[in-house]
């Protein structure tokens, strides 16, 4: 067996509502679209989004996504935080930072209450360092 994709499908209360926040802020495209669910890509990364209350949706699982953070990795994290919180007016809940394990970072709430934390690598700094496999992403 070969696996030729992997992506989240969020569950949301309002599937046009949060496609089009993906869309104007993250930049992703729609490859498939209906009423209950919406496929969208931006480069090799997939989103896709589902009513929580379609009846695709297993009984006793039909609500919106909680708890869930999404990581969106990009090579200018200062760049986006000025665009989100600026052109788009979101509020960060947790404000543009260095983590000494490898990161700067922000997080915005997105629709349905997904949190989505917008990372820039950084150099993982003392016990973070070693904490890296050595054959994983450079850092």
């Amino acid at each position: 067996m070969t696996i030729t994709s992997v992506y989240p499908v969020l569950m949301s209360q309002d599937v046009a509502s949060a496609s089009a926040f993906y869309q104007r802020v993250l930049g992703f495209e729609v490859t498939f679209s209906a009423d209950w669910y919406v496929s969208m890509r931006t480069g090799v990364f997939e989103l896709a989004l589902v009513d929580a209350s379609h009846p695709t949706i297993p009984d006793g699982h039909r609500r919106q996504a909680t708890g869930l953070l999404v990581n969106v990795e990009v090579d200018d994290v200062d760049g986006l935080y000025g665009r989100l919180t600026g052109e788009h007016g979101l509020r960060p809940i947790l404000e543009l930072r260095d983590e000494d394990f490898g990161q700067r970072h922000f997080i915005v709430e997105g629709p349905d209450g997904v949190l989505l934390d917008c990372i820039q690598p950084t150099t993982p700094v003392g016990e973070f360092a070693d904490a890296y496999v050595a054959s994983s992403s450079e850092h």
